[in-house]
This record gives structure tokens, C-alpha cells and sequence, in this order.
């Protein structure tokens, strides 16, 4: 039986740069997103280099309120980290969002980097 190691990376840390990719811009998501990224969105999914997704973020403050909720997160390696969480907000013209979400990350020589995020909308209603 594998014996369960204890999470070495910082849940509070990863979770501000999660936050970030919520509020920030693209010169956020330059800094804190890996050279390529994998994305999984219901519209798309796919393979994007870090300026690409940059790209995405053009507008900041697209969202407001913002709720994360972890509910999970794994460390398959010293340098890689997984996290599941359910998020809450609001877009910029008031309508609420709720999805659940999962990012992993790389720790590069300059930093935790996401390298993977996907998301799946549920009800607002439909807390998990």
C-alpha cells in the first residue's frame, strides 16, 4: 500500500495565484501561466502557449465576489501540484457563475506556474 506523503506546497500560496487568474491581467497571467498550458472549457479545449493565453485576459476585473472553495488538492510530485475547488462569482455585467475547477501547477525556478485548468459551470443553485 503507498504510503500518503504529506502536501509540501503552500495551499494559501497557490490559491492567491488562483485568485489572480480570476481578477488579474494579461500581464498576470503572463507571469503566473507556464510556457504551454492545457485548457478545458465546455467552449474549447486545447493546447496554448503562454502568450496566447495571456491573450484571454484582456480585460481585468471581469469578475467580482469571488468564492473559492477547495476541496481537494494533490501532490504527485515535489514539483507538481493538483487542486479541485468549487469557485462562485459574479462576470462584470452582474450575472452570477458558478463552476467547479481544477488547475494544476509546476514549480519552475521562478515560481508555482499553472500548467493545466479546466473548468465545468454548474447552477448557481447547485452548490456541491
Amino acid at each position: 500500500m503507498a504510503k500518503i506523503r504529506p502536501i509540501t506546497a503552500s495551499k494559501k500560496e497557490l490559491l492567491d495565484i488562483e485568485k489572480g487568474f480570476w481578477t488579474g491581467d494579461s500581464h498576470y497571467f503572463a507571469a503566473h501561466a507556464d510556457v504551454e498550458c492545457l485548457v478545458a472549457f465546455p467552449e474549447m479545449a486545447k493546447a496554448m502557449t503562454n502568450a496566447e493565453l495571456a491573450g484571454t485576459a484582456s480585460k481585468p476585473n471581469r469578475w467580482r465576489d469571488l468564492d473559492i472553495r477547495l476541496k481537494g488538492m494533490v501532490e504527485p510530485g515535489s514539483d507538481i501540484v493538483m487542486l479541485t475547488y468549487e469557485a462562485q462569482a459574479t462576470r462584470e455585467n452582474g450575472e452570477p457563475y458558478a463552476a467547479l475547477v481544477s488547475t494544476g501547477y509546476v514549480h519552475r525556478a521562478d515560481g508555482w506556474k499553472m500548467m493545466f485548468h479546466a473548468q465545468t459551470p454548474i447552477e448557481t443553485s447547485a452548490r456541491v
